[in-house]
C-alpha cells in the first residue's frame, strides 16, 4: 500500500490568532459582535448579523482592518507553526475573509490560507460575502484525503467539527466547554507543547512505508 504523508489542517481564530471579531467589539464597544462560531453554528446567520451591525454603526472594512493590525498571533502560535511546517505539509482552513488575514498571515511567516471573500460598497462598507466552497472546511480535507494524505485536522468551534470528522485524526484546541461538551469524542488540548506531543503520536505510530 502507498505510503500517506501526514498533512496539518488548522482553524485560524481561537486557536493561531484572538478571535477578529472579539477584537473589534473591544474596541467598538459593540458588545453583539463578540458572538462568533463558538456560540452560533449557523454562519450565515452570524455573518448576517455582523454586517448588519456594521451598517449600524457606520463600521467600514477599513475600520475593522485598522484592528486586525494590532493583533498578534497567540503566545507560542507562531513557534507551533514553523515547528509543524518543518515536518508536514500545513494549511490553514478558515471561515475569515482574505480582506481581513494579511497582516495576520504575515506574523504567522506566510502559511498557506484557504478562505472567504468579502464585498464592499463604494463607500468602503460590507455589503456582504462569499464563500469560496460550501463547507469549505470539511471539503478540503475530504479532497486531501482523496490525494492520499493522512490528515490530522484541528480546531476549536462548532465550524471546525465538521472537518475533524473528515479528518483522518481531529482534535479540539482550547475550545469552550460548551464544545468540548457536545463533542466528547474529539480529543481537547490547550497548549501548544502537549499538542505537539500528540501530532507526533500520530507520526509515530504510522505504518513504515518500507515495511
Amino acid at each position: 500500500m502507498p505510503s500517506q504523508p501526514t498533512l496539518l489542517a488548522t482553524d485560524l481564530e481561537g486557536v493561531l490568532v484572538p478571535e477578529i471579531w472579539v477584537a473589534v467589539a473591544e474596541r467598538t464597544g459593540i458588545e453583539r459582535l463578540r458572538l462568533t462560531t463558538r456560540e452560533i453554528p449557523d454562519y450565515d446567520a452570524l455573518m448576517r448579523g455582523r454586517i448588519e451591525l456594521l451598517h449600524q454603526h457606520h463600521l467600514r472594512l477599513s475600520d475593522i482592518q485598522a484592528v486586525i493590525d494590532t493583533i498578534d498571533p497567540l503566545p507560542g502560535a507562531r513557534e507551533f507553526l514553523d515547528w509543524a511546517r518543518a515536518r508536514m505539509p500545513l494549511i490553514i482552513l478558515s471561515d475569515t475573509f482574505y480582506e481581513f488575514a494579511a497582516p495576520l498571515m504575515a506574523k504567522l511567516g506566510q502559511p498557506t490560507l484557504f478562505c472567504n471573500t468579502l464585498h464592499t460598497d463604494e463607500a468602503g462598507s460590507v455589503s456582504g460575502y462569499t464563500l469560496r466552497q460550501a463547507d469549505g472546511k470539511r471539503t478540503a480535507v475530504a479532497a486531501l484525503r482523496a490525494l492520499n494524505f493522512r490528515v490530522i485536522a484541528m480546531g476549536d468551534s462548532y465550524n471546525d467539527t465538521a472537518m475533524l470528522a473528515e479528518a483522518d485524526h481531529g482534535v479540539l484546541f482550547c475550545p469552550p466547554a460548551n464544545i468540548v461538551a457536545e463533542f466528547p469524542h474529539f480529543p481537547v488540548h490547550t497548549e501548544y507543547a502537549p499538542l505537539r506531543k500528540y501530532i507526533m503520536s500520530i507520526i509515530s505510530a504510522a505504518p513504515n512505508p518500507s515495511s
